[in-house]
């Protein structure tokens, strides 16, 4: 049997430059078609590196977005998959999916525009966090790009769900800093739970 794929934090893929957040209004630069890239996913086996998200897993994350969420008008939304899609990976990159699900889940649709789509990609190896400009304008790009580095760095280690669970409270953190409230008349916007793309 395989060892389990372990994820590194350092960017070993010369096609693509890592970035750890992303205001979807940027200007995006076209991301070059990678065979490789296409090929990675072909050849993921999903049931050998993603055994450690377990319903119980998945359960314990839709919490950790909830609590991550309290005393603050923000959103957060989770979204883990096993591999791009197979028939757009050899043009798309995780930061591309990432932004395409910012949109397809309507992170942006908050009414102070403070969601935040937490993207990792488990084939890639990547995590991509993609804030909206409510909170992106208060928040350096160093600061997104340490949350990250610190989240891949701890699943590099083997603690996914650890990982995952302290990113979520970071984020939820500096969300409090700039739009705390002690009731939040807007609710939930979003729906807490953790998205698996198997």
């Amino acid at each position: 049997m395989q060892p389990e794929k372990s994820f590194s934090h350092t960017n070993t893929s010369a096609e693509e430059v890592t970035v750890a957040y992303t205001s979807p209004v940027a200007n995006m630069v076209a991301t070059t078609p990678s065979w490789r890239r296409w090929w990675r996913q072909v050849s993921y086996l999903p049931w050998l590196h993603s055994r450690w998200l377990t319903k119980t897993v998945q359960q314990q994350l839709t919490e950790a977005v909830a609590k991550a969420e309290q005393g603050h008008r923000g959103e957060l939304v989770l979204v883990v998959e096993n591999h791009l899609p197979i028939q757009r990976a050899r043009v798309q990159n995780s930061l591309d999916r990432a932004l395409e699900l910012f949109g397809h889940y309507r992170v942006w649709d908050t009414a102070e525009n403070t969601g935040v789509l937490i993207y990792l990609n488990l084939c890639e190896q990547r995590l991509e966090i993609v804030a909206d400009r409510g909170i992106n304008q208060h928040v350096m790009p160093a600061m997104w790009q340490a949350m990250c580095d610190k989240a891949l760095a701890g699943m590099a280690d083997q603690r996914h769900l650890q990982s995952l669970v302290e990113l979520l409270q970071d984020v939820g953190q500096l969300l409090g800093q700039y739009y705390r409230v002690d009731d939040d008349p807007s609710g939930n916007e979003l729906p807490d739970q953790l998205i698996f793309l198997a």
